[in-house]
């Protein structure tokens, strides 16, 4: 076990990767901006705070440009290894599945490790979904059709979702979308393998990343955490439909293929989609991949989401 691998340590270098991250922002020295990417679509958005028990979370809320009824609402969490509040960064996503997908989208900034380690986030997640179920009506969503997803870290944040959403009997769920997510903390990055010598998630951010979010070993057996794990035998028959996107260089990928072939075999899998000669995060990098995958999420969200007219099927 390495150093980084000891709580106390994960949690110091998760500090310092957080104040590394905010000055970077304040600097501007983070490359292009997120906001001046995807420039075809503008948006329209405003900030919202929603209510929950382990603490309010600050939100942005994408609409679409619509007339007719009041559309279907996406929840979407960021990545940033359950540790780094990068909500800005999904900007150019949620501005595409609000115009392709004629949806809201709802991108919540959750509280993160190790000021809020597990299971605060999966908590608080849950909740904001089960708000955004409940007040669609004052907000002027369809608070009936929620799909939710994420990118990494957040893609592991919207499966937790979905499960809690099984388990509790909570809203239905449309659609959950698994964007790289990390699906087995319980095997230790350092016996994962990506296909590359040095993919963009090392091991030992993985390890800073996971005992941050997850200090206690044990607690990372949690279905919550590590669905993907051989020890999470439950039957997942009723879970919302899935779309797993995997990229094809990253060290998550195997947990992520073996999430989805799980899915399929509950009935749940709508598709898995492999990227090719993509390392985690390319869409942040890639604008052409990021199109790419961006118009497959939002193809699946308007299915999982369009009304069907009286008298047909």
């Amino acid at each position: 076990m390495s150093i980084l691998a000891r709580p106390v340590m994960a949690a110091f270098a998760a500090r310092t990767l957080q104040r590394v991250a905010g000055l970077a922002a304040r600097s501007g020295k983070i490359g292009t901006s997120p906001y001046e990417r995807l420039t075809e679509f503008p948006g329209n958005s405003h900030e919202i705070t929603i209510p929950t028990s382990i603490a309010p979370a600050r939100a942005v809320v994408y609409l679409p440009d619509t007339d007719g009824p009041a559309p279907a609402v996406h929840v979407n969490f960021h990545g940033g290894g359950y540790v780094i509040p990068l909500i800005d960064l999904d900007d150019p996503l949620c501005r595409f599945l609000a115009a392709e997908a004629n949806v809201v989208v709802i991108n919540v900034d959750y509280v993160v490790a190790p000021q809020h380690p597990f299971p605060a986030p999966t908590r608080q997640a849950y909740e904001v979904v089960e708000w955004v179920a409940a007040n669609g009506a004052a907000h002027g969503w369809d608070g009936s059709r929620v799909t939710v997803g994420g990118q990494s870290a957040g893609g592991g944040l919207a499966a937790a979702v979905a499960r809690q959403a099984l388990e509790q009997d909570g809203p239905a769920i449309a659609l959950q979308v698994l964007h790289y997510p990390p699906l087995d903390l319980a095997t230790s990055a350092k016996d994962k393998r990506a296909a590359i010598p040095k993919p963009k998630l090392r091991p030992w951010m993985a390890e800073v990343f996971d005992g941050s979010y997850v200090p206690d070993p044990q607690d990372r057996l949690d279905p919550l955490v590590s669905p993907a794990n051989l020890t999470d035998t439950a039957d997942l028959h009723g879970i919302a439909p899935a779309v797993v996107i995997t990229a094809a260089l990253d060290l998550l990928r195997a947990e992520g293929v073996q999430y989805a072939e799980r899915l399929r075999a509950a009935g749940a899998l709508v598709e898995h989609h492999d990227v090719a000669d993509a390392d985690h995060g390319y869409d942040a990098e890639d604008d052409d991949k990021a199109r790419e995958v961006y118009a497959l999420i939002a193809r699946h969200v308007q299915q999982a989401t369009t009304l069907t007219a009286p008298g047909t099927t």
